[in-house]
């Protein structure tokens, strides 16, 4: 944990947020905006991306950061998953499913790279 002065250097987390900023965005559009419980469930999933990799550094430990880089790890695949109910009912573009997919692809391949380097 030595090599991050505060969450907000994790970048992990930096590109967390920007995945969350973009969730909020395309969920506000059109009928995703009244599909309340698939609104509520993929923000509160993004929010949990970030929010975990944050406290998660604030505990005492690197294994309880690392624990809480798991379930980080966990919510970006669930907010994968979500994603493909959003483009199946055509909440979202293509492109827009393709652009989040990836960078939550890669914010999960950085949270399972910070976790082993702390075990």
């Amino acid at each position: 944990m030595g090599a991050f002065r505060k969450f907000e250097d994790i970048l992990a987390w930096q590109k967390a947020r920007a995945v969350t900023r973009s969730i909020y965005q395309e969920s506000i559009k059109g009928e995703f905006s009244k599909d309340y419980d698939l609104r509520s469930q993929i923000r509160r999933a993004s929010i949990s991306v970030m929010a975990n990799i944050a406290e998660g550094f604030g505990r005492n430990s690197d294994r309880e950061f690392a624990n809480y880089l798991n379930i980080a790890h966990a919510s970006s695949y669930e907010v994968q998953s979500h994603l493909y109910i959003a483009l199946d009912l055509n909440y979202i573009t293509t492109e827009t499913f393709g652009s989040l997919y990836s960078s939550l692809d890669e914010i999960s391949r950085m949270l399972f790279s910070l976790r082993k380097t702390l075990c």
